[in-house]
């Protein structure tokens, strides 16, 4: 069959829509694709310092511009006083209080730049500080509240390698060839190239006024930002190595004055200091440390040293997860801060003498930032000066809403979702653990049965793999699962090895292993796990995964026949050109493969399942972003092209525009689930469509 450009996103859509919610006479109106218009969540919580008050993102879908925009709401801790401070259909980002909780400060986004703006709380006056040409990030107070610290690419000049004749008046010549000379020339979600510039740091005043560079040199200066005490320094993170386009991880601390700009290194070991916090009294540094071990992962460890580097020791040692967003608590005699475990993202604190209490465990609902088309860990929180925390609560049925936790207990402030999602059937999660046939190894899962399910009927089911490879899905609510979900199927997903959350030994189960027949077992382990429970239909078993997902479900029809159909999103297929061509390089092939492609030639095949091409018969579909620099879109052509050679059926759906993200637009999420449920559909077996 011939399939024109306009094929996979139209025809494919239509064949299979009467196998939309209502056709089959459920009692209730299941998620749909246009549900995706209608969700809300929030984001990045910011407590007020007394605790009285939270700033946080109100997220939604804006089906005109077709963008996600962002407004700022306020909701006071005990539930009342939700409103909105910033609305329309603009992108308001990074609320931040002021340390007397007098002022706001946040980032308003533009096509062509960044504005600061500054808001008076108790008049609700509101002045643009500063418009800029550039993105601006980690945008932080001085605690005098002076200044505003902020972080801003710099644009680097250079010498044409070789001057060209003029032009003649009015002759029109070819765009001039481009000449690259950087490392990194390119990063996925930038269309094009890069330009050469730079991170530095830069402060204004919190009044008004010109903003002055602080950092210079050919180097990047990362945030987030903290300052001393007094205001008079910003510390942070970055590097001064001259390879240090080469060295992805290693990163130091500094010290710069606002005054002067005088810098000063404080930290000098190997591996990277990142996330400095500066004590209340302005005596101690606490930052999470990556050894940077030529592994493919490594624990993040909370760290703690004197303002001048000494005493520098870990605060973290006895647990095995990866430490981030950390924060002092108001006294300053203990840390806060997040980490993931089992699928849950958690909260903890630990004293100076490494005592550890989880204050967030995920019972009943987990730390989690919904919104987005797949259950990945997500979420962040803040702590007010005397020890309430605001984070963001999800749950397997809702985006993520607003909760705190105080000595009073936990408290979900809003319902952001409930006037749409209390009106929808969904899918139930479930959760699952299980042994892999490759060595016994225990793997824990989550699958969500359809609505108004039965377990004395058989049911598809869809295997959906997860990206990273060390990363890892949460039971929360995700749109693509429950599309999946409102078309009938069983969605299986597994934390296969490699995942994060189960500790280093269990995410370096797959080093040098990405992918294999090892993770392949963890797979389908899980799903003959689920076909004993007695409900799924052995014989309607389908596959799909994206990024690292979609590698490893290349891999998997590899290796078996027993999927009705693939839908392989943005995966690598041959590992030997994919880590040459993408914006990656630099740190992939260090930490993730035994030596450079021309070096372990074999392994990099072994890896690539491209070298199982010719055992494929599986229909399968691929997609994937035409500006993807991360798997770019020349490893999706060279499966299409080996499968079309060996004349199995299949299908390759391009995204014009986009990055590797591919759902990074609402209606690109739509049509990247509506068009795998329509390949899904044409192969799924009549028996099971009533």
């Amino acid at each position: 069959m011939i399939w024109t450009k306009f094929m996979p996103l139209t025809i494919l859509i239509l064949m299979h829509f009467a196998w939309l919610p209502g056709a089959n006479g459920d009692d209730g109106k299941r998620f749909t694709a246009m549900d995706v218009f209608e969700l809300e969540y929030a984001n990045d919580p910011q407590i007020s310092p007394n605790g009285n008050q939270i700033i946080y993102e109100r997220r939604s879908n804006d089906i005109m511009t077709d963008e996600t925009l962002s407004n700022l709401w306020i909701i006071n801790r005990d539930g009342s006083g939700h409103r909105a401070i910033v609305s329309g259909s603009i992108q308001a980002s990074s609320p931040r209080w002021s340390k007397n909780g007098e002022r706001i400060a946040y980032i308003s986004s533009e096509k062509n730049g960044s504005s600061i703006y500054v808001r008076w709380m108790d008049s609700g006056q509101t002045a643009q500080l500063v418009r800029l040409q550039k993105k601006i990030s980690s945008l932080t107070w001085s605690p005098d509240g002076h200044w505003l610290a902020f972080s801003m690419g710099v644009d680097v000049e250079s010498k044409p390698l070789v001057a060209l004749p003029d032009m003649p008046e009015g002759a029109k010549w070819s765009e001039p060839a481009k000449v690259i000379d950087s490392v990194i020339y390119k990063r996925d979600g930038e269309i094009g190239l890069l330009e050469p510039a730079y991170l530095h740091i830069f402060v204004i005043p919190a009044d008004g006024g010109t903003p002055r560079q602080l950092t210079t040199g050919a180097f990047d200066y990362e945030g987030p930002f903290s300052w001393t005490p007094d205001s008079s320094h910003i510390i942070f993170s970055g590097t001064q190595d001259k390879d240090w386009e080469y060295q992805r991880i290693e990163r130091d601390i500094y010290s710069i004055s606002v005054a002067d700009g005088t810098l000063k290194r404080l930290t000098d070991k190997a591996g990277g200091e990142r996330l400095p916090k500066v004590s209340p009294d302005g005596h101690q540094i606490a930052y999470v440390y990556d050894d940077n071990r030529m592994i493919a992962y490594r624990t993040k460890v909370l760290r703690i040293m004197k303002f001048d580097g000494s005493d520098d020791r870990e605060l973290t040692g006895d647990l095995d997860r990866s430490v981030d967003n950390i924060q002092w608590a108001g006294n300053g005699r203990s840390i806060y801060f997040q980490y993931d475990d089992h699928a849950m993202r958690k909260v903890a604190h630990v004293t100076m003498s490494g005592d550890l209490r989880t204050i967030v465990s995920g019972v009943g609902g987990t730390m989690h930032r919904g919104g987005a088309g797949r259950p990945y860990m997500s979420g962040s929180f803040t702590v007010s000066s005397n020890g309430i925390i605001a984070y963001t609560y999800g749950r397997p049925d809702r985006p993520s809403d607003i909760a705190v936790v105080s000595s009073r207990g936990q408290d979900v402030l809003t319902k952001l979702n409930d006037d749409l999602l209390d009106n929808r059937v969904l899918g139930q999660m479930h959760e699952i653990t299980y042994s892999s046939s490759f060595d016994g190894q225990k793997i824990q899962g989550f699958y969500v049965t359809p609505p108004n399910f039965d377990p004395g009927k058989k049911y598809p089911l869809i295997l959906e793999l997860h990206g990273g490879p060390h990363l890892a899905y949460g039971p929360t609510f995700a749109t693509e699962i429950q599309r999946y979900a409102a078309e009938g199927y069983v969605v299986f997903y597994d934390n296969y090895r490699g995942s994060t959350s189960y500790g280093e030994d269990f995410a370096l189960l797959l080093h040098y292993k990405y992918s294999s027949r090892e993770d392949f077992a963890d797979h389908m382990s899980g799903i003959d796990a689920l076909i004993e429970k007695g409900f799924i239909d052995s014989d309607n078993l389908f596959i799909t995964g994206g990024s690292a997902g979609g590698i490893a479900s290349a891999y998997a029809i590899g290796l078996t026949d027993r999927f009705k159909a693939a839908a392989v999103a943005k995966p690598v297929i041959n590992w030997i050109s994919k880590t040459l061509t993408a914006d990656s390089y630099t740190y992939q092939i260090t930490h993730q493969f035994p030596g450079m492609p021309w070096e372990e030639l074999e392994h990099y095949w072994k890896r690539s399942p491209l070298s199982l091409v010719g055992n494929v018969v599986t229909p399968t579909m691929l997609m994937t972003g035409e500006e993807d620099y991360r798997t770019p879109m020349s490893e999706t052509e060279q499966f299409y092209q080996a499968l079309k050679m060996r004349r199995i059926d299949s299908i390759m759906v391009r995204f014009p525009n986009s990055p590797h993200s591919i759902a990074g637009r609402p209606s690109r999420l739509i049509a990247k689930v509506e068009n795998i449920l329509a390949w899904f559909a044409r192969y799924r077996s009549n028996s099971d469509k009533k």
